[in-house]
C-alpha cells in the first residue's frame, strides 16, 4: 500500500488544518521510509517471491520497522518530537503529537490488512500478523482508492490552503494511486532487492517533499 498510506494522512490532516499537511504524510509514510533504509543498511530484508511476476508481492523480514511494538515505538517517538517542536502550548500541543502519532500507527493498521502474515509482533522470531488482502488484488486496490478517495474529500473540505495548492496535492495523490495500481498489476519485477530499496527510499523521499512544499502556508505555523 502507498497512495492508501497518503489518503490515511489526508484525512488525518483534517483535524490539524494549521499543519503542514506534509508532516502528515511524512508521519504516515515514515515506517516505509525506515524499511527501505534498514533494506540498504543490511538491517532488514526483502526477497522477490518465485510467483512474483504474477502477485507482484515480496516477501519482507521488517520487524524494526513493521513490527507492531516497533511501530508503536515509532509512533510514541514522533509524538514526542511534535509535542517538543510544536510552538503550540497546553492541550493543543498534545492534540498536535496525538495526531503525528496516529498517521504514525496508521501505516502499520492499513499494511496489516494487506499483507501476508509477515507482520512481526515484537522481533522477528515473534507471532506474525497480517489479513493477506493483496491475496485478493482486486478487493484490495478498491479499498486503497476508498481510503484516497476518502482522505481527499475529507481533506478539500477543510483545507486552508490556496485552491491552486489544494488540487496540486489532490492530484499528487491520485497520480500516486495509479503508480500504485500499476506497480500491483504491471509492473515488471525490479533487477535486485537494493535497486527496489533504493528507488522506493528515492520516490517517499520526493513525494514527502512535494507534500511538504505544497502544505506550507502564511497560515501553517508547524
Amino acid at each position: 500500500m502507498f497512495a492508501g498510506h497518503i489518503g490515511a494522512a489526508l484525512a488525518i490532516a483534517r483535524a490539524g488544518r494549521r499543519v503542514n499537511v506534509g508532516l502528515f504524510t511524512v508521519a504516515a509514510l515514515w515506517l516505509d521510509l525506515v524499511l527501505w533504509a534498514f533494506v540498504l543498511l543490511g538491517w532488514e530484508s526483502v526477497t522477490m517471491a518465485a510467483d512474483f511476476s504474477a502477485s507482484h508481492q515480496a516477501h519482507y523480514v521488517f520487524p524494526y520497522s513493521h513490527g507492531l511494538v516497533a511501530s508503536v515505538a515509532w509512533a510514541l517517538l514522533a509524538g514526542a518530537l511534535a509535542c517538543l517542536v510544536a510552538p503550540r502550548s497546553g492541550a493543543d500541543r498534545w492534540r498536535i503529537a496525538a495526531l503525528i502519532a496516529a498517521a504514525v500507527l496508521s501505516h502499520w493498521l492499513l499494511d496489516a490488512i494487506v499483507h501476508r502474515p509477515e507482520m512481526p509482533v515484537a522481533g522477528a522470531a515473534s507471532p506474525v500478523l497480517g489479513l493477506s488482502l493483496w491475496q485478493h488484488l482486486p478487493v484490495a486496490l478498491a479499498l486503497e482508492a476508498a481510503i484516497v478517495a476518502v482522505g481527499l474529500w475529507l481533506f478539500l473540505r477543510g483545507s486552508v490552503l490556496p485552491r491552486g495548492r489544494s488540487m496540486a496535492l489532490a492530484l499528487l495523490t491520485v497520480l500516486l494511486l495509479a503508480f500504485t495500481i500499476a506497480g500491483m498489476t504491471v509492473a515488471p519485477a525490479p533487477p535486485s532487492p537494493q535497486a527496489m530499496a533504493a528507488s522506493s527510499l528515492a520516490t517517499l523521499v520526493i513525494v514527502c517533499a512535494l507534500a511538504c512544499w505544497l502544505g506550507r502556508s502564511p497560515r501553517t505555523s508547524t
